[in-house]
């Protein structure tokens, strides 16, 4: 069971990531901005993963990987976008490992694979 932070501004989509994702065994703590989502992870949460949308409001996905991965090194960041091709040229390249991109749509059975994957790497 891994401790995971949400950000997602699309009210549905959250309710069934929150509900795929605790099914799956996780804790998740949801947020609808990156605002938000930052100010946990600057609290220091514990969280093993942030899972982002890429596109949301004030500070997108790829700004909030940025900034959480600067407060918490080993968080593994997964991002959720309609928009991956075109968010991903425009983050930055830095050395490291390059974070997850699930596009949209996607079966919640993908995700529950792939952020399983992705915490036991």
């Amino acid at each position: 069971m891994a401790h995971i932070l949400l950000a997602e501004d699309d009210e549905s989509m959250l309710n069934f990531l929150v509900i795929a994702l605790e099914r799956a065994g996780h804790n998740v703590v949801s947020t609808r901005n990156g605002m938000d989502a930052l100010n946990l992870l600057s609290e220091n949460q514990g969280f093993e993963l942030l899972l982002t949308d890429i596109v949301m409001p004030g500070l997108d996905g790829i700004e909030l990987a940025n900034k959480a991965t600067d407060l918490c090194p080993n968080l593994k960041v997964m991002f959720i976008t309609g928009f991956a091709a075109m968010a991903m040229k425009s983050q930055k390249q830095e050395e490291g490992p390059k974070p997850q991109v699930l596009s949209k749509p996607f079966h919640l059975n993908d995700l529950v694979v792939q952020v399983e994957a992705l915490l036991s790497a």
